[in-house]
């Protein structure tokens, strides 16, 4: 794809929360209003939580397209598309298309393009090598287009249509050489000998090929006609026309099926491509497009040096938050309010970072410094994501710039905050029908320091009862969460938003002490009650990542 229309994927974190969905869509907006030669797509980095699901819902969007990873893939390789060869074409014609082409291997498709097998120099060379299989034709049930084509030949008797279905293939001399050897429904090359050609359609020849342009008599036109055989007449010599008949045969007869063929789609990442090509020794591999339908033939050497992808990162700069494969993308931009992470590139980017509560604040000042107008569904995701981040203005991450925004976004979409925001986050606490996994997943971060990693996760509750629904389904998940997580400790924040209290829970060896030290609390039987914390950004990680800097300095 020519780099000036390439896209750009805009990219949030790791178990997205409302923030990072709305930060994704409303920036790829932005983007391409303001470059419009380039195409700039919002991606989910995971699944959706019941609150953003409300948001995008309410104002009317479907979720971005989830992401996993943006290691470089097949599709950004300059693949050409390529036409697959028809299964009836014969060996004669997939040979010299090879040679015309200078390819080894072809991919044998049906008319909508689905992959049937592929043919390589290999097996036509065998075909052409093997001069004892003399029922070839017939094993393949060889049409006549095939062999007429392949011996420039013409039809003299018979229906060009039909096909060799019985019998092999043996050359006529003089009918004393012939005598035993032709049988019923046999394929006998003769020459302009009247007695042999006779003597083959008498002893059942199904098909005679006359040889070195010899005419055919009306008599023997006619007895063939009278026994249902088949004439062909040739330009060559009986020797060429020995050779190259077996030719004539379909590539189906000797490809490799599709089932048994290692291939690849255009998501297929290079590094994966080129381990298979490493075990299985091959050269060429089909590769099919996003419909399931053949692409083209990839090969080793069309892998190096692929175009890297392009991504904008918002909502957040922590390696552990980001999608597989970042250190081989080209990064762009980041555009976030938390502390600076653990983001390394090559050279100079374009990076936003604001001390406000949302990610949605910055991205709305983005706006207006650029004279772009925002709509009002737009207007109702940014708004979706202050209210969020910011707990509808009670967190201490909430700055004045966050409530200014917020207000003025939801004049724009038409929302009353309070009322809007009491049902998102009601939205948001629905436990029915969720398992602990997903409930967990919904906002959950990794986060290390030194040699020392711990994931936290939150989810904001409006009632007691549903605070405590959380909690019943979540703590007995923690285990299994921290190995899948690969993290020694798990957090966990049950954050009452009315009251401003977060009942954290905790798992793991040291988790204890953690908390007991970083909050300067009472730390027992897996809980701390911290009232007054509400933020995960602004007064728990600081509070952790410090207690851990004087751990280590004691120890």
């Amino acid at each position: 794809m020519p780099d000036s229309i390439r896209k750009v994927n805009v990219i949030g974190h790791l178990n997205p929360d409302t923030d990072s969905i709305c930060a994704a869509i409303s920036y790829a907006y932005l983007k391409n209003q303001l470059d419009p030669s380039t195409i700039y797509e919002a991606r989910r980095a995971g699944a959706v939580n019941r609150e953003t699901g409300y948001a995008l819902k309410h104002f009317g969007f479907e979720e971005p397209r989830l992401i996993t990873s943006v290691l470089p893939q097949l599709k950004d390789l300059d693949l050409k598309e390529q036409a697959g060869i028809d299964a009836e074409t014969s060996l004669y014609v997939a040979w010299n298309l090879m040679r015309e082409v200078g390819a080894g291997t072809l991919a044998i498709t049906d008319s909508k393009r689905k992959l049937q097998g592929v043919i390589a120099v290999q097996d036509v060379a065998k075909a052409n090598m093997d001069i004892l299989d003399r029922s070839s034709l017939a094993a393949a049930k060889t049409n006549y287009v095939n062999i007429l084509d392949t011996l420039n030949a013409v039809m003299v008797v018979g229906d060009p249509k039909g096909a060799i279905h019985s019998g092999e293939v043996c050359v006529g001399t003089t009918p004393e050489a012939m005598e035993g050897v032709v049988k019923p429904g046999d394929t006998v090359l003769v020459t302009d000998r009247v007695e042999s050609q006779r003597f083959a359609l008498e002893a059942g020849a199904a098909c005679l090929v006359v040889c070195c342009e010899a005419n055919v008599s009306d008599e023997i036109k006619q007895l063939a006609a009278s026994k249902g055989a088949t004439i062909i007449a040739t330009e060559y010599d009986t020797y060429a026309t020995a050779r190259l008949i077996s030719m004539s045969v379909p590539v189906r007869a000797k490809m490799l099926p599709a089932e048994k063929v290692e291939s690849f789609s255009l998501n297929t990442s290079v590094e994966e491509a080129q381990k298979t090509m490493a075990r299985t020794g091959h050269r060429l591999f089909p590769v099919s497009d996003e419909e399931g339908n053949y692409f083209a033939l990839v090969s080793g050497g069309d892998m190096v040096n692929p175009q890297k992808k392009r991504v904008i990162l918002v909502d957040h700069a922590e390696v552990s938050q980001m999608v597989e494969g970042m250190d081989e993308a080209e990064i762009l931009e980041v555009v976030d309010h938390h502390r600076v992470g653990t983001l390394e590139t090559p050279g100079p980017i374009f990076y936003r970072l604001q001390p406000v509560g949302c990610t949605c604040t910055i991205i709305y000042e983005m706006f207006q410094e650029n004279g772009i107008e925002i709509p009002s569904n737009i207007a109702g995701l940014m708004m979706s994501a202050i209210l969020s981040d910011t707990l509808c203005f009670r967190s201490p991450t909430c700055t004045p710039r966050d409530v200014y925004v917020g207000k003025e976004l939801a004049k724009i979409c038409g929302e009353d905050p309070d009322t809007y925001s009491d049902a998102m986050f009601d939205a948001g606490a629905d436990l029915e029908g969720r398992t602990a996994e997903e409930v967990f997943n919904s906002d959950f971060k990794i986060f290390s320091r030194g040699n020392v990693s711990f994931g936290v996760g939150q989810g904001s509750y409006m009632t007691e009862n549903s605070r405590k629904a959380g909690e019943e389904l979540l703590e007995p998940y923690f285990a299994d969460a921290a190995k899948i997580k690969n993290v020694p400790m798990i957090f966990y924040m049950f954050t009452d938003i009315k009251s401003q209290t977060t009942e954290m829970l905790y798992w793991g060896t040291g988790a204890e002490r953690l908390c007991a030290r970083a909050f300067d609390c009472e730390a027992k039987d897996g809980m701390a009650v911290l009232p007054g914390v509400v933020s995960r950004k602004k007064q728990v990680i600081p509070a952790m990542m410090n207690t851990l800097a004087k751990l280590e300095a004691e120890e």
